[in-house]
């Protein structure tokens, strides 16, 4: 039982690393969303920079779902891993044959509306300053 626990736990800790970088990728997406507004209230900036202001935004999104497939990934070998006996513990963190579609994690709900939403009080905002 002793190695069952042991497994478990790096497995644990793989994936509460893997949420805290995605509360710090949405934490980092909200600061660089504000500081791209503060950036769009000087009078001397181009309109076509404001589209690229986007793009961050977008590469934070695509990051973080990377983070939470592989946490669900992790959290399917942790199940996996529970189940087992403790004899045929080998201690591998392998999840490759644990497929998470990226699309579907990309699209999730949570990820679906905060991003969403962010982009788009970034483009209301933007309109209502030019």
């Amino acid at each position: 039982m002793e190695k069952k626990l042991k497994h478990l736990e790096f497995i644990q800790n793989a994936i509460n690393r893997m949420a805290n970088n995605s509360f710090i990728i949405k934490g980092w997406c909200i600061t660089l969303a504000v500081a791209l507004i503060a950036l769009l209230e000087k009078e001397d900036i181009n309109k076509c920079y404001i589209a690229f202001s986007f793009l961050p935004l977008l590469f934070f999104w695509f990051l973080d779902a990377y983070f939470i497939k592989v946490e669900r990934q992790y959290r399917k070998l942790y199940d996996e891993v529970r189940k087992e006996e403790d004899e045929k513990i080998d201690f591998s963190m392998d999840i490759s044959s644990y497929e998470e579609c990226y699309r579907k994690v990309f699209f999730s709900y949570t990820l679906f509306l905060f991003y969403l939403s962010l982009i788009g009080i970034s483009l209301v905002i933007t309109f209502l300053i030019k």
